[in-house]
């Protein structure tokens, strides 16, 4: 019995949350010309043929995707320095940086954002003419996808043999290379993932980017505007498009950390 309703509770959390998307996903392909969620007027791809003429739309989806990619790779490769430098840290000060590494994770966005906002705000007016834009959002995405990034290459340092790196110095290989020949093939499954979470939050975020994005906008900011200014069928078939990307994304980072998982274990079990 208390199964039976356990499954049922979860059945009843699950369309909560993803019934919305689900009747967001249908009527994106709806034929009606109106934001209607009751009159089905016919299967159309119509609103996607509009979307992707739409300059104002693909503008911000270049800018989307140049700050995504920018920031995932900039965030990966400070990330992976920061892990490193923290696995061989003492324990006390190794608690003392993930805590302050992780406080960016349970901050509130809107702290974050509206915080960034004014830090950038205050040198661009001490720098003189510098507004916000393109450099501010590439920066803010570095700084919230950064902890992501550092706490999944941790697990893969942890688990590597720390004599690997030593044996290959000792046998005459250079620390440059040591690192590239040693220790990246061992964390790169951590660092992968760590550039794939990196990734999908900065397209998919909002709060911080509508504080810190000037006059430059992103497909989530763009997203808020169409709300504001005029309820337009092309929302549906932008947030559908934007919502299978993540899905896919987050769908490539659990399938890694899966078989990531088996390999440890068939590793364990010889």
């Amino acid at each position: 019995m208390t199964k039976t309703i356990s499954k049922i509770y979860a059945c009843l959390i699950y369309l909560f949350l993803y019934a919305p998307i689900f009747v967001l996903i249908i009527f994106s392909f709806n034929d009606s010309s109106t934001m209607s969620r009751s009159v089905w007027s016919g299967f159309s791809m119509r609103w996607y043929r509009q979307l992707f003429q739409d300059r104002l739309i693909m503008e911000a989806l270049e800018n989307t995707l140049v700050i995504a990619v920018v920031s995932s790779v900039i965030a990966t490769a400070l990330g992976t320095a920061a892990a490193i430098g923290i696995n061989g840290m003492k324990q006390w000060k190794r608690r003392l940086v993930m805590n302050m590494t992780n406080f960016p994770m349970v901050n509130p966005e809107i702290v974050t954002g509206v915080s960034l906002m004014l830090l950038f705000v205050f040198f661009a007016r001490a720098m003189g003419g510098i507004s916000l834009g393109m450099g501010s959002l590439i920066l803010a995405h570095i700084t919230f996808s950064l902890p992501y990034v550092i706490l999944s290459i941790l697990p893969k340092l942890r688990q590597m043999d720390p004599h690997l790196y030593e044996a290959a110095q000792d046998l005459g290989c250079p620390p440059v290379s040591s690192f590239f020949r040693v220790v990246l093939p061992e964390i790169i499954p951590g660092v992968v993932t760590g550039m794939i979470m990196a990734f999908t939050l900065s397209i998919d975020d909002f709060v911080i980017s509508y504080f810190t994005s000037g006059t430059t906008q992103t497909l989530p900011i763009y997203i808020y505007s169409m709300t504001r200014k005029r309820i337009s069928p092309e929302i549906n078939a932008l947030s559908t498009l934007l919502f299978r990307v993540i899905l896919v994304l987050l769908a490539v980072v659990n399938i890694r950390q899966s078989r990531d998982q088996k390999k440890e274990l068939e590793r364990e079990g010889a």
